[in-house]
């Protein structure tokens, strides 16, 4: 990974156009090849950002200055001109064991996994732990019109949780590969939703899904089973 901190101005150009002007920022750059513009506040989330697969061109304008050019395959791009450097690390992560979720959490995915059909009629499982770039997806799943459908798990449902689903989807939805059925299409499951991280859902088109828990035990527990 390394890092930058920066005097610089960031420009995206893609589905919509936004500009942040000249200002002291952290450039990240990842190993998976991500690229990350972040200021010192507005919690964990990015400024902007550029999934992979994408390719960084490290240039000159015109007076000058140096310019960062990063380009994705769909098309977008993020524009950094570079007024001043303060600072500039790298450092090696080394390979990372992966999210270690918590009992009830890791639990809920697998009952989930083998009854997907509880968070929407026809759904069945492709895979658990489904591999991306930016790290694996709970659940791949495809719903009875054959479109894939991306579910995150959580046990409480949290803007976070949506924003991180949110990110997996765009990536997803770069690969023909799962997209020949149309959008790959999300659901966020929980066993409790906050009110603002289900508005942020619905305004994204992700669909929420609340879980219960004892419910899905019970239908692996013969002795738990309602007749």
């Amino acid at each position: 990974m390394r890092l930058v901190v920066a005097r610089c101005q960031v420009d995206y150009a893609g589905r919509l156009t936004a500009h942040l002007p000249m200002a002291t920022r952290v450039l990240m750059l990842k190993a998976d090849g991500s690229v990350l513009v972040h200021s010192d506040g507005g919690s964990y989330k990015p400024l902007n950002w550029m999934s992979p697969p994408c390719t960084l061109r490290v240039g000159e304008t015109e007076d000058g200055r140096v310019e960062w050019l990063v380009e994705a395959k769909s098309g977008d791009s993020l524009r950094i001109i570079v007024e001043e450097v303060h600072s500039d690390t790298s450092h090696d992560l080394g390979v990372d064991p992966g999210l270690v979720k918590d009992g009830v959490e890791k639990h809920l995915q697998e009952l989930l996994a083998e009854h997907p059909a509880t968070l929407a009629d026809g759904l069945t499982l492709v895979r658990r732990e489904f591999p991306t770039a930016i790290g694996p997806v709970d659940l791949m799943c495809r719903a009875d019109d054959g479109a894939s459908v991306a579910v995150e798990v959580k046990r409480r449902g949290e803007i976070d949780g949506v924003e991180q689903l949110t990110r997996y989807l765009e990536l997803l939805n770069r690969d023909p590969a799962l997209t020949r059925k149309g959008p790959v299409r999300g659901i966020f499951a929980a066993q409790e939703i906050k009110p603002q991280a289900r508005v942020l859902a619905t305004d994204r088109g992700i669909g929420c899904a609340v879980v219960d828990y004892d419910a899905l035990r019970g239908m692996d527990d013969p002795s738990q089973r309602l007749f």
